[in-house]
């Protein structure tokens, strides 16, 4: 029977102060302790005396339904199977106290790593970027090159272990070489990182001249990067461990050099795909002829028939880029645009005056999209007129 709100008497079921069914697991068990043991630790219930009894109450379930032997005798006989065992908190101590609190908090700020005494591991070195800027051809063909990258390097007099020649890191005096140390108040036990080793167990007391301890150094490698055709722009090359040296003597981390390809005065790149723009005068465009027209891997014959109109697109198989991840070679795709020639002559402007009449009279024969353009307009107008506006 419930007395007080929350506290509960010493005989109430073991399965309901938990509050827990009787078929919970071992992880649902502990779980529910650890939760009522944190809402009614004393320490955190200073004005309410009831806590700490309400929490000898937890603390006799959790001892008996954590013990596969004593659950049983309770499941079958009840408080009258475990009577001796548990009963009256006869197991409860402030140094198991303090273990129960250390445990939780450890867990509760994720410092259950270090609760068996394991220092801090050395750390990877860090993944490095180095931005590479190449030209289209660069990165249509595929090259090397050479590149400079300021980095953390192990140190080569103390090969990374930051101590003296002659001398080695020893444990730490003050966590003794386990990385981490225990705080204690009243009934609480954290652990935490030890803050003169920083978790690595291990003391310099004769650190090394050149990088003074640290295991690194600042220095500027030279590395051969390999750019494979068809990369583009966004793509990147990992170089592993060519980033920045571990922590004493931990793998180096990675360096990736990320591709930004420059801009190309003739060609642009869509994919696989070459695009560029080619002016051809009024009497190719109206008559027919031959362009040569520059490829990445030289000049081929570009055949424009009669009567081209500007914008058309001619596409030429095979003359685009191989994709870095397979698939197969890109076109290079010629737009034509129609330039308009200027600084005419006055004979050259009496002679387009003359061949402009000649056309005209043909009417729409000549010009046909330009007619069919008029027609449109002078429709559209039409209807524009007083009186034709449609009645609704």
């Amino acid at each position: 029977m419930k007395a007080g709100g929350d506290v509960v008497s010493m005989a109430e079921d073991y399965y309901v102060i938990l509050g827990i069914s009787k078929n919970a697991s071992e992880a649902e068990i502990k779980r529910a302790f650890r939760k009522m043991a944190m809402k009614y630790h004393p320490d955190r219930n200073a004005d309410n005396p009831e806590a700490e009894e309400k929490f000898k109450q937890v603390k006799e379930a959790y001892d008996v339904l954590s013990d596969p032997q004593k659950r049983a005798a309770y499941d079958q006989f009840g408080h009258a199977g475990v009577q001796g065992g548990a009963a009256g908190g006869a197991g409860f101590s402030a140094e198991s106290f303090s273990d129960i609190f250390g445990e939780v908090f450890e867990d509760l700020f994720g410092m259950g790593g270090n609760r068996r005494g394991r220092g801090r591991r050395p750390q990877r070195g860090a993944d490095l970027r180095y931005n590479l800027e190449i030209t289209l051809e660069e990165a249509v063909a595929g090259t090397e090159v050479q590149i400079q990258v300021p980095t953390l390097v192990t140190c080569d007099e103390c090969n990374g272990s930051g101590a003296r020649n002659g001398t080695k890191p020893s444990s730490c005096s003050l966590c003794h070489g386990q990385g981490v140390v225990r705080m204690q108040q009243g009934f609480f036990s954290v652990q935490q990182t030890c803050p003169q080793c920083q978790g690595s167990g291990l003391e310099i007391r004769n650190p090394c001249r050149k990088c003074h301890g640290q295991g690194r150094i600042q220095q500027t490698k030279t590395l051969s990067v390999k750019i494979p055709p068809g990369v583009d722009t966004g793509d990147r090359i990992r170089l592993a461990g060519e980033g920045e040296a571990g922590d004493k003597g931990a793998p180096a981390g990675d360096l990736y050099v990320q591709i930004r390809v420059k801009e190309h005065p003739i060609f642009t790149r869509d994919g696989s795909n070459l695009f560029c723009e080619v002016p051809i005068s009024f009497t190719t465009a109206a008559l027919g002829g031959e362009l040569e027209v520059p490829t990445l891997d030289g000049k081929v014959v570009l055949k424009i028939p009669p009567e081209t109109q500007t914008g058309a697109l001619f596409r030429l198989r095979g003359k685009g880029v191989k994709p870095v991840r397979g698939g197969p070679q890109g076109d290079l795709i010629c737009r034509v645009k129609l330039e308009t020639p200027v600084r005419l002559t006055k004979e050259q402007i009496e002679l387009l005056k003359q061949l402009d009449a000649s056309l005209q009279g043909g009417g729409s024969h000549h010009s046909p999209q330009e007619h069919g353009w008029l027609d449109g307009v002078k429709q559209f107008f039409e209807k524009l007129k007083p009186g034709k506006a449609n009645s609704t």
